[in-house]
């Protein structure tokens, strides 16, 4: 899973061109990402009055599903309209907008979620919003999953990396994603709190494991925050060096997925 460096580069609300990039591919996009566990959305539903929520970037929906699945109904905000008509396919009410700049129009909400997505809201302006729309003693919670290849299939996919001159201004599997996690937790957790609407949050986490094949691999990686901005040539290069990594390893590799959440209460 792609990761973003730490500062000095800008925040990852900053690059707007990566944020607002991920339509590109809609459709491989909703195909190729992983999903999020039910167990996840039992969690944070769990003892509300009521099962009205608002998903901050829906993106195609990956994130609404285990939600609609747990008996929510699931309204969307999404900044790409090309990612909001695939989740509307589902069957999801998607509103186009920045979170930030969104006008919820005195609508409230049971709970807001943001699944791999609340990095690119900026986090005191997205936390004061957020605020505003949940109802009290509602929660709010905000997730990533952190994909962990096996050990030896990440360094060798960092090298891929460094060897490609790809653009980007991170190098993917140079470092644990598991627990680099810190880096989107704790700016969004701050962010709450600086609101003093919320209750301090506290953390969730729910890991499962994948065997993922060459071809789903190579799939997936041009979904990737920021790959869509690689030259096509080095795109290739870049494919076709991981591709050469997971056939030195059978063909298939192992993925630990975690799903890291922050959960609030509104006060």
């Amino acid at each position: 899973m792609v990761t973003l460096s730490p500062s000095p580069e800008p925040m990852p609300h900053q690059q707007r061109r990566i944020a607002e990039s991920f339509g590109t591919d809609a459709t491989r996009y909703d195909r190729t990402r992983p999903h999020y566990p039910r167990a996840l959305a039992d969690a944070v539903l769990d003892g509300l009055d009521g099962r009205r929520v608002l998903d901050v970037g829906i993106g195609t929906g990956l994130s609404a599903l285990p939600f609609r699945a747990a008996g929510a109904d699931v309204v969307g905000i999404e900044v790409d309209e090309r990612m909001a008509e695939v989740a509307r396919s589902k069957g999801f009410v998607v509103e186009t907008a920045r979170f930030e700049e969104w006008d919820p129009a005195g609508r409230t909400f049971d709970a807001v979620i943001a699944g791999q997505t609340w990095h690119w809201v900026d986090p005191d302006t997205g936390a004061r919003q957020a605020a505003r729309v949940v109802r009290p003693g509602g929660r709010i919670a905000l997730f990533w999953n952190a994909a962990e290849p096996e050990p030896a299939v990440a360094s060798a996919f960092a090298r891929v990396y460094r060897d490609v001159d790809t653009g980007l201004p991170f190098t993917p599997f140079a470092t644990s994603a598991t627990t680099g996690q810190d880096r989107f937790l704790e700016p969004a957790e701050a962010g709450l709190l600086r609101t003093g609407d919320f209750a301090p949050p506290e953390r969730l986490q729910l890991a499962w494991t994948a065997t993922i094949t060459r071809q789903a691999w190579l799939d997936q990686v041009p979904t990737n925050g920021g790959h869509h901005l690689i030259p096509a040539d080095q795109l290739t290069l870049l494919l076709n060096g991981l591709g050469a990594v997971v056939d030195a390893h059978g063909g298939t590799f192992t993925m630990r997925y975690t799903t890291h959440a922050t959960v609030a209460r509104r006060l």
